[in-house]
């Protein structure tokens, strides 16, 4: 029997563990876009100013509402923008308090949003663009109507969603990986 004894070989003591007998859980270093970074910050405020201007836009066209697509591209904006700017706010926090917003609950309630909004918002501006060239192209209507206007909000929708998309596949693949 070959055991060493702590008075031949003085070890120092391990250090304390956390309560419970468990050591804290070593992570992965934040990757930037996930909730509670700097990228996830900018990401959310890209979502907000695209859908918002997609939303103002389209609103301040006087014959949206006669067609049903640009209704809903004005409501999936408008749910878009108050989504992403409610994130942008809790990323702000957690980024100024320094929290990590990697827990099961929070990450599963921002990926099911991020993919319920995201697609909500690619619907309404792939609805919205076929609509737009059925205007300008096939009808020729575009002297009559705010073709321009029409195209701007659905290009701002568009480039929501592609800002909206990282989010959702990064908040995912962050739920997936656990």
């Amino acid at each position: 029997m070959n055991v060493s004894r702590p008075s031949v070989h003085p070890v120092e003591a391990p250090p304390a563990t956390t309560e419970g007998g468990n050591a804290p859980r070593v992570r992965m270093k934040d990757i930037q876009g996930m909730p509670g970074t700097i990228g996830g910050l900018i990401l959310r405020f890209c979502q907000f100013v695209f859908a918002a201007l997609a939303l103002c836009i389209m609103a301040t066209t006087s014959d949206f509402p006669s067609v049903t697509a640009f209704c809903y591209l004005v409501a999936a904006a408008g749910l878009q923008s108050l989504w992403s700017l409610s994130l942008a706010i809790v990323d702000i926090y957690a980024i100024l308090v320094g929290r990590c917003l990697q827990n099961y609950q929070v990450v599963s309630l921002f990926s099911v949003g991020d993919g319920i909004t995201s697609t909500l918002i690619f619907a309404a501006a792939c609805a919205s663009a076929g609509i737009t060239v059925l205007i300008g192209n096939d009808l020729g209507f575009c002297s009559e109507n705010h073709c321009t206007e029409f195209e701007t909000a659905t290009a701002m929708a568009f480039l929501s969603w592609f800002t909206a998309l990282p989010s959702f596949l990064l908040n995912f693949w962050s739920l997936a990986s656990r």
